[in-house]
């Protein structure tokens, strides 16, 4: 699992393999963190599925074709998860927003408490001596990679036991994680400290990291601090009211366009282009904007590889980019002619930010900024507005309407 090929063939490769294992054997080892190289009851194709060079419909119709509905529907409830976290953030982008503030807050306390700074330090060094923990330390930034169970663990160690800031902690995934994505890191990190489920925090015990490691660890009961609540008393005001999806402009037939190429969607000869009078492509690189800090080589490498390989699918000429100064953009359009910019759908997140600041420049030069979007998102994400269940209970709709069911 630790040979990460950034291309649409690997992913594809990566998804015909798992198959046969996407129905009992997946429910029954999904749990079961075997360490680094040996995650074999995982698909590990969340670094695809998170630029979409691998698509979700894909990986279910894979699943519900080998195993059928019932077998296979702990995979498929799993793949949808990620499309409930994108989507509630989308209906709730105050919490984006509450998360950066409090990053930059977070930072800033760095600087001036070295004790703080030297307890962060010692655990992203995986040097606080507690075994299970500094080895998934190790694991994230030496793989890039770590099993969802270990993810929960260390979140809860890293916020409850250790006592250091869940921003930090988060930021830490962000920068190493190959599948990084704004939703489902930020609310996995809130879900932990009992701020998405209000006052139901993850715990880490010692018997469930035991279990559930095979015996690699086997921590004490006293290594832990004992949790009686989560974090939600430090957002009294508790959730932000939801708010509509956001509309959307979709793009002009016959206009001159810009088409833009980022790792949100690699798999633009998905849309329909026929229409458009396009007189550039441009690949985006912004993975150095998930972090005010160094984002690791291995994310960089990984998202040149996919835009790199979204741009040879296309077989045309292509400009690369790097998201910089937002006022760019306008001038990338002006220099090709084009009067409108196209691209994927981009969720609430750091190159959403980007773009946000860029609509001014764009819009005082005439150009449009426009947007494809996928039937899978949109059959997903008007049932975010709560906890998972609401969208459990539209599987069988979700997967109607998407051709699977």
């Amino acid at each position: 699992m630790t040979d990460w090929s950034a291309t649409r063939a690997a992913g594809e490769a990566r998804l015909a393999a798992f198959a046969p294992r996407m129905g009992r054997r997946y429910a029954n080892g999904r749990n079961t963190d075997n360490g680094p190289g040996a995650h074999s009851a995982v698909s590990g194709l969340s670094p695809y599925i998170r630029r979409r060079l691998v698509l979700e419909p894909e990986v279910v119709a894979m699943a519900v074709a080998a195993h059928g509905p019932e077998q296979s529907e702990k995979f498929v409830q799993e793949v949808i998860w990620r499309g409930y976290f994108k989507g509630w953030l989308e209906r709730c982008p105050q919490v984006w927003a509450s998360y950066v503030q409090g990053l930059e807050s977070d930072l800033a306390a760095l600087d001036h408490d070295r004790r703080l700074r030297r307890e962060v330090a010692r655990a992203m060094d995986g040097q606080t001596g507690l075994a299970c923990f500094d080895a998934w330390a190790a694991e994230l930034v030496e793989t890039g990679y770590l099993h969802n169970h270990a993810r929960m663990w260390f979140a809860s160690i890293w916020i409850f036991t250790l006592g250091l800031p869940w921003r930090l902690g988060a930021d830490f995934f962000y920068r190493y994680l190959l599948d990084g994505d704004a939703a489902s890191n930020t609310l996995g990190w809130r879900w932990v400290a009992g701020l998405h489920t209000r006052g139901k925090p993850y715990l880490a015990r010692a018997d469930n990291i035991a279990t559930f490691t095979n015996g690699r660890f086997t921590p004490r009961a006293s290594d832990f601090t004992e949790v009686t609540e989560g974090l939600e008393a430090t957002e009294p005001e508790g959730l932000p009211p939801v708010q509509p999806l956001r509309s959307v402009q979709g793009p002009q037939p016959g206009r001159p366009t810009l088409l833009l190429i980022t790792d949100e969607d690699c798999r633009v000869e998905d849309f329909d282009r026929a229409a458009l009078d396009i007189r550039a492509v441009v690949t985006l690189a912004s993975s150095h904007l998930r972090s005010p800090l160094p984002v690791s080589e291995a994310v960089h490498r990984f998202e040149a590889g996919a835009l790199d390989d979204a741009a040879a699918r296309l077989g045309v000429a292509v400009d690369m980019a790097r998201a910089d100064h937002p006022a760019a953009l306008a001038d990338w359009a002006v220099k090709s002619g084009a009067t409108q910019i196209v691209t994927p759908y981009v969720t609430q997140g750091p190159l959403f930010d980007w773009l946000d600041e860029a609509r001014s420049s764009l819009a005082a030069r005439g150009i449009a900024l426009t947007e494809w979007q996928r039937a899978w998102d949109l059959a997903i994400w008007p049932q975010a507005t709560a906890g998972f269940f609401k969208v459990k209970q539209n599987i069988p709709r979700i997967l109607r309407e998407n051709g699977l069911g």
